[in-house]
């Protein structure tokens, strides 16, 4: 199975927000939507349009701050660009699940943002992945089964 066929069943729909916006928002953002990730975008200056600039997940908040000299309010107060992680793991729509299960486990992400010709076509979490292997293995389990009962 391809990740388009994810995407096709759960949709495109992406939450982003933008480099300069607060941790808090984020926050907010990501308990209002409840998700786990939000993609961060930053003005493109070269050519006018808008890019992945980094990923922020409830991990890089809760790490910030779990730290034992962090003060709250300031790691709140600080812009998305400080905590997001700038090193994002992408994937295309034709990238197989298991190539993408592979990935995921190497690397121990839980989102990998979906670009199509560089330009963000969604994004897919574990629970997507997870989801699809178990549709694909209750299909699987359905035919083996109607083939039994069927006395061929």
């Amino acid at each position: 199975m391809l990740i388009e066929h994810i995407l096709h069943r759960k949709g495109r729909e992406v939450e982003t927000i933008s480099t300069t916006a607060l941790v808090s928002d984020a926050a907010v953002r990501l308990r209002d939507r409840n998700i786990g990730a939000l993609v961060v975008m930053s003005d493109d200056d070269n050519e006018g349009g808008v890019t992945v600039a980094g990923i922020l997940s409830e991990r890089d908040v809760v790490r910030a701050l779990g730290v034992a000299e962090a003060d709250s309010a300031a790691v709140l107060g600080q812009p998305v660009s400080a905590l997001m992680t700038t090193e994002v793991v992408t994937c295309e729509p034709r990238t197989t699940v298991d190539e993408l299960m592979r990935l995921m486990t190497d690397r121990r992400i839980r989102h990998v943002p979906v670009l199509d010709g560089g330009t963000l076509a969604g994004i897919v979490s574990i629970g997507d992945v997870v989801k699809s292997r178990i549709d694909e293995l209750k299909e699987e389990t359905d035919t083996l089964h109607e083939y039994l009962s069927s006395g061929r």
